[in-house]
């Protein structure tokens, strides 16, 4: 484990050296999620388009059921480091990766199962039922190989393994963009060849993961029998005249610690699919018009969104770590980086976005009455993205920190419970107005719950003093 990154690199450094490889990761799944529409609409089919956008929600789902063990462990386990209990980091980390196979299983059997009441619930026709049915089936075999991705490539982050987490999801995307095409339109599987090659670029980034973990990992295991307490096998670190250390079990307080902030990042995942669905429901009676460009805009902002996930996300392992070995002065100076950089650097993708607004709606659509309609919505929206970095950071630093209540609150506020109260009141006081503008109010709203939040649950950042006194508490953190 590279404790030197950690503890003692200057903290541009360490900070770029964690969140770089996570951005860039982002960037290549940003762009694998573009050609995968594209190889999809490219087939000419509406009804295969519309049977896979359909289900698609199923991946996303996925992707918040393995935030639960990568993200949720990677926050207690970089704490563990910090504090240098390595053996309790590894027991968990084992926990995390079979959790998420147990998961994955879970959501096979009632997948299958309960298949058609699913894909009626997910709006599936008659027209779309084949296309849709065919998707859905091998994403929900597959559930236990894209569950399971999730967790080492944050898991290794906490080692500081930063850039064999990205290889490992430019791998997965990689053979996705190369079996897409070659599933959908070269054998004619259709919607069942883009799921497929979904399912086995998660299979050979799991490969990779669990290669990277046997043979290159100190500290981090996929061993079940560490889960157990077992005086018969040796425990790295054994210290004892036998060679042999008892290890205890994984107790409910530790799951509930690694649950209490994965849950709040999993739901954190899906409210982004449900703030869409909530702003299209808003917009459908101003027409589609409406509802496509704005579907376009958000889709352009998603693109500084998902830049500042990676930078904010990224750090968790180094805020984690700091904040375990109670180094407050080294955290205050990562904090205050940290929200200085996002900040700048959303103002910097505020005018560049705005400034090309058409040409980037163009990119996607040429129908000029959406271009223009969706030019002005993008602007709108681009008025927050300072916010946003504001609240991405803030959430990542309560996730760090095993702060449960001040993570869950913000993953519920900003595309959930408070844009339902902006649209409702925006909706009803200034019409097509209100709704365009509020998602820029609620990250406004959000961003100053979350400075609130951070002063109240977190006091001892506000100075970065301190340091000896916390040390005191070490097993309270």
């Amino acid at each position: 484990m590279d404790s030197e990154l950690f503890e003692k690199a200057p903290i541009p450094k360490a900070y770029f050296a964690l969140t770089m490889p996570v951005v860039l990761s982002m960037l290549v799944t940003l762009v694998y999620n573009m050609m995968d529409t594209y190889f999809v609409a490219h087939t000419g089919d509406t009804n295969m388009v519309a049977g896979v956008s359909l289900t698609a929600p199923m991946f996303t789902v996925m992707i918040a059921l393995g935030d639960i063990f990568g993200l949720g462990g990677a926050s207690v386990v970089s704490r563990l480091f910090g504090r240098k209990r390595y053996d309790d980091g590894r027991r968990l980390s084992v926990f995390c990766f079979w959790g998420a196979i147990a998961t994955g299983l879970v959501i096979v059997a009632l997948g299958l199962v309960f298949r058609d009441q699913m894909l009626t619930l997910l709006g599936a026709t008659a027209d779309t039922w084949t296309h849709a049915s065919a998707f859905y089936t091998l994403i929900i075999i597959g559930s236990p190989f894209i569950i399971v991705s999730m967790t080492p490539t944050n898991l290794l982050r906490t080692e500081g393994h930063a850039v064999p987490s990205m290889i490992g999801s430019v791998i997965g995307t990689g053979v996705n963009m190369v079996l897409n095409p070659l599933f959908i339109q070269g054998l004619g599987w259709g919607a069942a060849g883009s799921a497929g090659a979904t399912v086995i670029a998660n299979i050979c980034t799991d490969a990779y993961f669990v290669w990277f973990l046997l043979k290159h990992s100190r500290n981090l295991s996929i061993d079940p029998r560490l889960m157990f307490g077992d005086a018969t096998a040796p425990a790295p670190g054994a210290t004892s005249t036998t060679g042999f250390l008892r290890r205890p079990d994984i107790t409910a307080l530790e799951v509930r610690n690694i649950l209490a902030i994965g849950i709040p990042s999993a739901v954190t995942n899906l409210t982004q699919s449900v703030g869409i669905v909530m702003v299209n429901l808003f917009l459908l009676p101003y027409g589609t018009d409406a509802v496509a460009a704005m579907g376009i805009a958000l889709k352009v902002v998603m693109i500084a969104v998902l830049v500042f996930v990676g930078f904010a996300f990224g750090a968790q392992p180094l805020i984690g770590y700091n904040y375990g070995a109670r180094a407050m002065a080294r955290l205050h100076g990562i904090m205050r980086f940290a929200y200085a950089f996002l900040c700048s650097f959303a103002l910097v993708m505020t005018v560049v976005l705005s400034v090309f607004d058409r040409q980037l709606m163009r990119f996607f659509i040429q129908d000029e009455k959406v271009v223009a309609l969706g030019a002005g919505m993008l602007r709108v929206q681009l008025l927050s993205l300072v916010c946003v970095a504001i609240v991405m950071v803030t959430t990542c630093t309560f996730q760090s920190t095993g702060k449960a209540l001040g993570a869950f609150v913000l993953s519920i506020s900003r595309q959930g419970v408070i844009l339902a109260v902006t649209l409702a009141v925006g909706s009803r006081l200034f019409g097509y107005d209100g709704v365009i503008a509020a998602q820029a109010v609620a990250d406004l709203v959000t961003a100053l719950m979350a400075v609130v939040l951070f002063v109240v649950m977190l006091p001892e950042l506000r100075s970065g003093s301190g340091d000896g006194k916390a040390r005191q508490s070490v097993s309270a953190a």
